[in-house]
């Protein structure tokens, strides 16, 4: 199947956004999204585990479950997979940036259970995806992902000087920006269907 890169590359990070059109992801874009420095940290930290994932997950679900026939098992081995990619970005941001570990705290390792990485292997099986498209699928996913977090770390900045109300400061104004940010990424909606 061919596969033009630029048109699935602008769906899965606008049209088909895990934060804004799938609602994968959302406890680590509410959590980690109040610096921006932070924000392109956890990004970079997904980006990597959901591109690596993808191929990991493909060659495991296609090479060895599919010939042994044991595709239920799909579930336990992405998540291990999955698991063990984390610890691994986990051990290499301990070791080259204690502040940025530091400061992702609990939401680094929780990557393990962020909904969107192991959404991202769930739909590449399920729509059938060859290994670059699986791969495609993941790096890209996770670039919107990123997209959307810095964004939101962006606006949560700005939020911060700015004269609002004191009923909404912090966590209400935070999910009504979230819900802003939404309807705006549906502007994309129609690309490359």
């Amino acid at each position: 199947m061919t596969v033009n890169v630029f048109v699935f590359m602008v769906t899965c990070i606008f049209t088909n956004n895990f934060i804004f059109s799938r609602f994968l992801g959302c406890c680590p874009f509410l959590g980690v999204s109040n610096k921006v420095e932070t924000s392109m940290g956890m990004g970079m930290a997904v980006t990597f585990v959901m591109g690596v994932a993808s191929l990991f997950t493909w060659v495991v679900y296609n090479w060895i479950l599919v010939p042994l026939n044991i595709q239920y098992m799909n579930t336990i081995s992405f998540i291990l997979i999955i698991a063990s990619l984390v610890q691994f970005v986990e051990m290499f941001i301990k070791k080259s940036s204690p502040s940025l570990y530091k400061s992702l705290g609990i939401y680094l390792p929780l990557i393990t259970t962020n909904c969107a990485v192991l959404g991202v292997t769930i739909l590449n099986m399920n729509n059938n995806y060859g290994l670059l498209q699986s791969v495609l699928n993941g790096v890209f996913g996770a670039l919107g992902f990123m997209l959307a977090i810095v964004l939101m770390a962006g606006v949560r900045e700005r939020l911060e000087t700015s004269n609002i109300p004191k009923c909404m400061k912090g966590f209400p104004i935070s999910l009504v920006t979230a819900g802003l940010m939404s309807v705006a990424f549906m502007g994309f909606s129609g690309f490359g269907a």
